[in-house]
């Protein structure tokens, strides 16, 4: 894998979590100023963000390209899988814990998903445990710690509710990142992300119908929008992409810019309170991405390949 690729795949899965992370906080302003449903929330911007990726897949190539998983029974399974418990489950998640807590420790709860790509990748005899990966746990752990306790192990800086459903979040968005290779090496990336968007709408509709909205206001369709295009049409589509040229865990590890986003957005636009601590678990993140991005691919890394 040369340079050129690598620096590609570090663009994409940089470029994506910023997007992810400053979706969340719109998405936190949504949910505790204009009371929008995260069921709601969550079977639109699905919708709409996967036919807008299955209509740009369409232009780029043709009709037959966007069909083709579904003529392959494996493939096929294996999309509604990814969507349903990959997509799906990662959206509503990441989704309920920014409603019952705020879109900084929501998005740091996620990147728990790190820790247990590399436990899984251990167990399964496909990574060698290296001294890089010792230093990258501890840093996502020690980010996780401050940003979640303030330094004050006695009281959490979020309630129980959203540490749950963070780590939910986390679990899923591990799912996601090592269940999604063997489908992107086969088809376009826009192709699984856009189907499994409108895969995972569409079960969430028969919970909350789209069209089932209260009167909304021109300021709340304008976040409403934000979400769905840059935090979660080109934030997926993204992310996924860089799983082409970079190892599902150091997308993972790098897709941390994330949390710093939305921590970022969620201090300077929300105005919500932010302690010494937590600046500390900030700059471990920030910390992990740079050893990360500075590290290059070694041969006894390997990725998933079925």
């Amino acid at each position: 894998m040369n340079d050129l690729s690598r620096k590609k795949g570090f663009f994409f899965v940089t470029t994506g979590a910023i997007c992810w992370g400053m979706g969340g906080t719109v998405a936190q302003k949504l949910f505790q100023e204009f009371e929008i449903s995260v069921d709601w929330l969550v079977s639109v911007r699905l919708l709409i963000a996967g036919f807008l990726l299955l209509m740009i897949s369409c232009i780029k190539s043709n009709r037959s390209h966007i069909l083709g998983v579904w003529k392959n029974r494996k493939s096929a399974f294996q999309l509604v899988v990814f969507a349903i418990v990959g997509m799906l489950a990662v959206q509503y998640t990441y989704m309920a814990s920014i409603k019952h807590g705020n879109a900084a420790v929501a998005t740091l709860l996620q990147y728990l998903s790190p820790v247990m790509i590399i436990i899984y990748l251990l167990l399964h005899k496909q990574s060698i445990f290296t001294r890089q990966d010792v230093i990258t746990v501890l840093l996502a752990l020690g980010g996780c710690f401050f940003l979640l306790t303030n330094g004050s192990i006695s009281q959490l800086s979020v309630p129980v509710s959203a540490v749950v459903w963070g780590v939910l979040s986390g679990v899923a968005a591990a799912f996601y990142t090592l269940y999604a290779v063997p489908l992107i090496k086969k088809y376009s990336s826009l192709v699984i992300v856009g189907w499994s968007m409108v895969i995972g709408g569409s079960v969430m509709s028969f919970i909350h119908p789209p069209w089932e909205a209260s009167s909304l206001s021109p300021i709340t369709c304008g976040y409403i929008l934000f979400v769905i295009i840059f935090g979660t049409m080109l934030a997926f589509w993204f992310y996924v992409e860089s799983l082409q040229s970079l190892l599902p865990k150091e997308t993972s590890l790098l897709g941390s810019l994330e949390p710093l986003a939305a921590v970022i957005t969620t201090v300077v636009w929300l105005k919500e309170p932010f302690g010494f601590y937590q600046w500390i678990g900030t700059a471990f993140i920030i910390g992990l991405v740079l050893l990360l991005t500075r590290t290059k691919q070694t041969s006894s890394e390997t990725t998933l390949s079925a």
